[in-house]
């Protein structure tokens, strides 16, 4: 599955590490998400809600259905996001630019997920939907 068609056929992504400062990549790459369309689930422990929608605590928390997990953390906290990402059934691990976890990507896929790594997902839908 390309790059076009994840971001055509999912919908619900989680986006792990969302900060509230607006001059913050995570900040702007959610709040474009929201604008295109997409339910966006904010996961930070330190955030009661982002852009009004209830923030969570984890992955394990959010009661809906999440399609791809959008990474804002360090490379060596992934592996942990790829075990929770898999638990909650997850279909896609997208770790942002400037993180690739070898450990995760190995998780996700043996889990059947897809992964990308090193990218970003705002700059990945510019690209494909000009």
């Amino acid at each position: 599955m390309d790059i076009r068609e994840i971001l055509t056929r999912f919908k619900n992504i989680a986006v792990v590490g969302v900060s509230d400062k607006p001059e913050r990549p995570s900040y702007q790459v959610a709040k474009f998400l929201m604008e295109k369309g997409y339910r966006v689930f904010p996961v930070n422990p330190n955030l009661d809600s982002f852009l009004g929608q209830k923030a969570y605590r984890s992955l394990e928390e959010i009661p809906e259905t999440v399609e791809i997990v959008d990474v804002f953390r360090k490379t060596e906290e992934v592996p942990a996001i790829a075990k929770s990402s898999v638990t909650i059934g997850a279909k896609v691990l997208w770790q942002q630019e400037g993180v690739n976890s070898p450990e995760a990507r190995e998780i996700a896929e043996a889990a059947g997920l897809i992964v990308i790594a090193d990218r970003c997902i705002k700059k990945e839908y510019l690209k494909n939907f000009p």
